[in-house]
């Protein structure tokens, strides 16, 4: 049985106190200021001098604005923080198709563009699921992965349950409603019982700001989403992280994905449903924050 609540305890004593702002952040940015041998740093510089990279990728119904939470902690912690606008999200323009690949391949172009050698990637949902893509893709291509609230396979297209998140996403915008009159009752579903007051207002600002068309090409493709035959392949650490009333990628699949991966970690965060990382910033942020420095030690990378 998951034992969420020993998760967050241990964690307490690294997240008390610390709630990042909800600053706006522009659609690639790469923010690194502390020195990287700062005490409370996580890594050495790379061997050709450079703070490691990190680089998010959101879900859904977010955008790279979904993480300005993570940019001070993260940078403070001596990385190089870029969060990125998936086609058809933030700044782009919209898209009326996306598949996986062309999603990953995306994600490949941005990493060569701004000169990443080997970023850490962090995925949200479906972003969780281009990350997936992009390790299949390029499996040495990355130092580490963060599987956030995501899962390996969205299941069958015909099952009940699959039909009705779609019907349940699609219909109100059938019936002509826009994402802003949808966006609170929708991060009101995926959030869990008290999330952080600001992030749900965030997390309501960023859906309403989705352009239709994309939110409904991406819901077209997570429905063909499966990367379970690769699991087994994944040779780079991996850290899955769970929410406790996350519903739609519930902790216990999080955890057989996690023990499908070899090596891989997995930490569920009590209290928290879908949108961990705006829901509990500090939380979220002592858990990766915390994988990061075990894996990116001047020892281990």
């Amino acid at each position: 049985m998951l034992d969420c609540a020993r998760t967050a305890a241990a964690q307490s004593d690294d997240s008390a106190g610390h709630r990042p702002a909800f600053r706006p952040i522009v659609a690639l940015v790469s923010v690194g200021h502390r020195h990287p041998r700062d005490r409370r740093g996580c890594v050495s510089t790379t061997e050709e001098g450079r703070l490691p990279a990190v680089v998010f990728v959101h879900g859904i119904g977010g955008s790279a604005r979904i993480w300005s939470p993570q940019r001070e902690a993260f940078a403070a912690a001596g990385l190089h923080p870029v969060a990125v606008d998936l086609p058809g999200y933030g700044a782009r323009a919209p898209v009326a198709a996306m598949d996986f690949d062309g999603l990953a391949s995306d994600l490949e172009a941005t990493v060569a563009r701004l000169g990443l050698d080997r970023p850490v990637l962090i995925g949200h949902s479906i972003g969780g699921m281009v990350a997936q893509a992009a390790l299949r893709r390029r499996p040495a291509g990355y130092r580490s992965v963060v599987l956030c609230c995501t899962s390996p396979a969205f299941g069958n297209q015909a099952g009940e349950f699959q039909k009705a998140f779609v019907a349940a996403r699609l219909g109100p915008l059938d019936a002509g409603a826009a994402m802003a009159s949808l966006a609170a009752s929708m991060v009101d579903g995926l959030m869990g019982p008290s999330p952080d007051p600001a992030g749900r207002a965030f997390a309501i600002e960023v859906m309403s700001a989705v352009p239709v068309p994309t939110y409904r090409a991406a819901l077209q493709c997570l429905v063909a989403f499966d990367e379970r035959a690769n699991l087994p392949a994944i040779r780079v650490p991996v850290l899955c992280l769970a929410g406790e009333h996350d519903r739609t990628a519930p902790a216990p699949v999080m955890e057989r994905m996690a023990a499908k991966i070899p090596g891989a970690r997995f930490v569920c965060l009590a209290g928290v449903g879908h949108l961990a990382n705006l829901e509990a910033p500090a939380a979220f942020d002592a858990a990766v924050l915390g994988f990061l420095r075990d894996v990116l030690s001047p020892q281990t990378s």
